[in-house]
């Protein structure tokens, strides 16, 4: 399940959203556009991209409450682009989370530099490139998912749950914080879409018959991926 890259545009100008639009899908990235800050809220949770470039003025709510808001329940790396260049925005963007700020006008080579160097440090701070318990193999980087050397499609949804499972290996992980990574902050009572993702997920890794149980129920409480003795 090999994807492209996936990049969030929050801003409101058309046309910079279309610049970045020719200048990321020239470099091979999938894009989606936000107009509005709420709206980016949203579409970074059902979207779940892989960097997020986020204007500061935003129409609705301020993009740095937009950023403040993103980091209660995401690490999604954020490249804020701005017309603001004073040093007391970038400290406020920077101590609010943001990954990087790039000033408007910019120039497309550094702004792809920077989008590459932030996914890098995401990477290198989140995930080793691989996971193995038992039979099951997760290829972090290729995103792809094997059970005693068979290729496992899993859904977009199906994969992210078991990578937040898989980085917190052994550990109880609660409904709430997988609704949250997962579906969103609006999410947190639905616990009914873990239910059935997780029953999807089962019968993908065990087949049954008896084999390795790797998912763990903990009632009331959450799930937890079991690496076998």
């Amino acid at each position: 399940m090999s994807e492209r890259v996936t990049a969030l545009v929050i801003d409101d100008e058309k046309q910079i959203r279309r610049l970045l639009r020719i200048v990321l899908e020239g470099e091979h990235y999938r894009v989606f556009e936000s107009e509005n800050g709420k709206q980016g809220l949203s579409d970074t949770a059902l979207r779940r991209p892989d960097v997020v470039l986020l204007d500061l003025g935003l129409p609705d709510i301020s993009g740095l409450q937009v950023l403040k808001t993103l980091r209660e329940w995401s690490h999604v790396p954020v490249l804020i682009l701005s017309v603001r260049d004073g040093p007391e925005e970038k400290i406020a963007a920077l101590d609010a989370g943001a990954d990087d700020y790039v000033t408007k006008p910019f120039e497309s080579g550094e702004l792809l530099a920077r989008l590459r160097a932030i996914q890098r440090r995401a990477a290198s701070a989140t995930e080793e490139p691989f996971f193995r318990a038992g039979s099951l193999e997760i290829d972090f980087t290729a995103r792809t998912v094997s059970v005693k050397g068979r290729e496992i499609k899993l859904t977009p949804t199906e994969y992210a749950l078991l990578k937040i499972l898989a980085q917190h290996a052994g550990k109880v992980v609660t409904h709430k914080h997988l609704l949250r990574e997962v579906w969103g902050p609006n999410a947190e009572e639905q616990s009914q879409y873990l239910r059935v993702y997780m029953t999807h997920l089962r019968k993908k890794l065990e087949p049954g018959n008896g084999h390795e149980k790797l998912l763990r129920t903990e009632s009331g409480i959450g799930y937890r991926l079991v690496p076998p003795p």
